[in-house]
């Protein structure tokens, strides 16, 4: 009789020992790239934060934040990666900022043509840090809400996009949401996402430990929370 409650609390032990550990997090580090001043930093925080942030000072280095998102049932990790655009503040960290990228957003200012014609530039950078066409790439025109001081056309944008295969976007951080321009609506949410989705179906990624509760998380289509998002900076001076 004994042996066969010991054989029980044995039975009972092994069970609860081999329970299944709880899913890990798959993350996407994505690099947004671009000029001083485009709205880079913008763009990351309204994604992240869902607002707009209040105080902008350019970014010294390299800015970091996350969102955890839900795509087709599962949570997912999207680091944010924001480095500055001036030569100066970036030139130490280019090496680590490259390193295990799995997308790029390149951003130019629709108000700021020199913006639009250094993108040659950041593309050759991305080559030279061994970034191929493997690595999914989008390009952005940020800012389209000033419409009286547009200095880069769509045509022309969507043109370059089109010669170097990289889907346009066209967006403003500061109101993505404005109904004046259809077609543009809640596209600092759709790039970012669009980029998720693709990267989800095609790229192995690192894993994290479990993810936070389930409270943490954005469900696509869903509102999102306001809160810390880790940031350490801004990056732009109107977005």
């Amino acid at each position: 009789m004994a042996e066969n409650v010991s054989s029980g609390e044995f039975s009972t032990s092994l069970t609860s020992s081999t329970k299944l550990p709880p899913p890990r997090t798959r993350i996407f580090k994505i690099i947004v790239i671009g000029d001083s001043g485009v709205g880079k930093t913008c763009l990351t925080y309204r994604f992240c934060a869902g607002k707009f942030p209040e105080k902008t000072e350019a970014t010294i280095g390299v800015d970091f934040r996350e969102r955890l998102v839900e795509i087709d049932g599962e949570k997912l990790k999207i680091q944010l990666w924001d480095t500055a655009g001036q030569e100066r503040f970036r030139k130490s960290m280019v090496q680590h900022y490259y390193r295990n990228v799995h997308a790029v957003v390149f951003v130019y200012d629709v108000t700021n043509a020199a913006s639009f014609r250094s993108l040659p530039a950041w593309i050759e950078e991305c080559k030279q840090h061994a970034l191929g066409t493997e690595v999914p790439r989008i390009l952005v025109g940020n800012k389209c809400d000033l419409q009286d001081s547009i200095q880069v056309a769509t045509d022309v944008a969507q043109q370059f996009a089109d010669s170097h295969s990289l889907p346009l976007f066209e967006t403003s951080a500061k109101n993505p949401n404005n109904s004046d321009h259809a077609g543009n609506s809640d596209h600092v949410e759709a790039i970012f996402m669009t980029v998720a989705h693709k990267l989800k179906s095609q790229k192995p990624l690192v894993l994290s430990q479990p993810p936070a509760e389930s409270g943490a998380s954005v469900n696509l289509g869903s509102s999102r929370q306001d809160g810390t998002d880790g940031s350490r900076g801004w990056a732009c001076n109107s977005c």
